[in-house]
This record gives structure tokens, C-alpha cells and sequence, in this order.
């Protein structure tokens, strides 16, 4: 299912243009990658893992059906956001089915909105206390994402812990990198200096670099469990369609 008709005009990032640091970095935003550039990230990205808890991770993993959002916390400005911002994945993000649902019975993504003083009690209580000791001395997260995985590579659940009063702009920056990440793209990379998945790299909202990443990875043609190699051998055909999409979504020039 596509998140948008054909013919549909997108505004870009207007939700979130009034937060003076994601503006500050939309007017700079770098938009012109060659191939291998995006090639090079989406390899980084989509294979490995930042932290590694279990299983193989040399395979693609994404969802191969709806993913459906349900946001856990008392804070309704912070749910309010959280839904602009899947609506702007959705939005983005050709062939992902991404909506908030209501129940978390509904749901395969379960956001949590917690307090910072509470972040690493939550942890504990999703990973256990020895596990959560050891995200905290190799991450020191302000917020976190993880998945479940089939057999077949097809990611099942996901769970996103995110604070709440660190501010807009940690709030988006996090709830972006978190719930991008949460779809399948779990590593993060300290060498492609474009992408939210580098921990030196501060967004606050969807980019156009990473835009080109989700895309390839929720194109039909790439499909979990595939290798590398099987990968490259499509990233071409995928690439050329992908870029279309981007450039019209975000109104680039041709």
C-alpha cells in the first residue's frame, strides 16, 4: 500500500519548522547524493546492528505488512507530535503502510513516553537489569528502539522508548532516529556523515538522505532475509524508481 496518491503536493517539514533548531538544519540540509552514496549508507544501515542482542544480522530485516503505532505515556502534546511524525513517514516512505492506532492490542510498535529520570528503569524492565547496565555503558541512550524477528527475517514487534522533557528538539530528533530504526535499520554508522544513524548526527526531522534510505528499504524488491550481494544485484533498478519518488515528495529539481 502507498502512503499518497499520485498527484498529491507535499509541503516539506512545515509540522515542525516553528522548532528554530530543525529549521536552522533544514536550511542546510545537503540534497544532491550521487549512487554510491546512498548505495554505501543503505549497505551501513540495513545490515548489522548497533547493540546486538541475538540472532544473525547479516540479512535484511523490515515488516512485510501494516505497521501500526500506538503511543504509551500521559503526555498528549508529546502524542500529538508523535503522530505528525508517522504521518510525515507515511507520507514519505512509498510502499510503507505506517498509521497510530488507538489500542495497543492494535499494534506492532509500542512507543514509550517516559520521564528521563525513568528512562533506565524502563530499559531495565524491557531488556532486564543486566542487559539495560549494558546499554548504558556502550549506548548512554536519551532513547532507544528494538525489534523482534522471525524466522524469515520479517520483524514481528518493535518497541521505542522515548523522553519526554528533554526538550522539542531531542524529542523529535530521537522520536525520528528511534521509530526509523525500529522499522529495520538498526545500525548506526560513524562513516557516512548524512544520516541520523551516525550518533554525531543531529536531525529533528525526516531528511532528504535518509528519505532515499527508508525507500529502498520498504521497496517490494527488497524483501527480508536477503543478503548483501542479492541486495546490490537490485539496487539499481530500485535506486532509479526511489529517486523519482524522493524528488517528488520533497519537490526537488529534476
Amino acid at each position: 500500500m502507498c502512503a499518497a496518491a499520485l498527484g498529491e503536493t507535499f509541503t516539506p517539514y512545515t509540522a515542525f519548522a516553528d522548532i528554530p533548531a530543525i529549521a536552522q538544519r533544514q536550511r542546510t540540509e545537503k540534497k544532491i547524493f550521487t549512487d554510491s552514496e546512498i548505495v554505501e549508507g543503505f549497505l551501513k544501515i540495513a545490515f548489522g546492528a548497533e547493540y546486538h542482542l541475538a540472532g544473525r544480522v547479516d540479512r535484511i530485516r523490515k515488516y512485510d505488512g501494516p505497521v501500526r503505532v500506538f503511543a504509551d505515556g500521559t503526555r498528549a502534546d508529546r502524542k500529538a507530535q508523535l503522530a505528525k511524525i508517522v504521518a510525515d513517514i507515511a507520507a514519505r516512505v512509498q510502499h510503507l503502510d505506517i498509521a497510530m492506532v488507538e489500542t495497543s492490542e492494535d499494534a506492532n510498535v509500542q512507543v514509550k513516553l517516559v520521564r528521563d529520570r525513568d528512562l533506565q528503569r524502563t530499559i531495565a524492565t524491557f531488556y532486564g537489569s543486566e542487559r539495560a547496565r549494558q546499554i548504558r555503558s556502550s549506548l548512554d541512550p536519551q532513547c532507544l528502539s528494538g525489534f523482534r524477528k522471525n524466522e524469515k527475517f520479517e520483524i514481528e514487534h518493535s518497541d521505542v522508548i522515548l523522553t519526554i522533557d528533554n526538550g522539542d528538539f531531542v524529542f523529535f530528533d530521537c522520536a525520528y532516529e528511534e521509530l526509523l530504526q525500529s522499522l529495520g535499520p538498526i545500525n548506526d554508522t560513524s562513516t557516512v556523515p548524512w544520516t541520523m544513524f551516525n550518533d554525531n548526527v543531529s536531525r529533528g526531522y525526516f531528511d532528504i538522505y535518509d528519505q532515499y534510505l527508508l525507500n529502498l528499504l520498504y521497496d517490494p524488491r527488497i524483501k527480508p532475509g536477503m543478503t548483501v550481494q542479492e541486495v546490490k544485484a537490485l539496487l539499481p533498478d530500485v535506486l532509479a524508481d526511489v529517486r523519482t519518488w524522493v524528488r517528488k515528495v520533497n519537490n526537488l529539481p529534476q
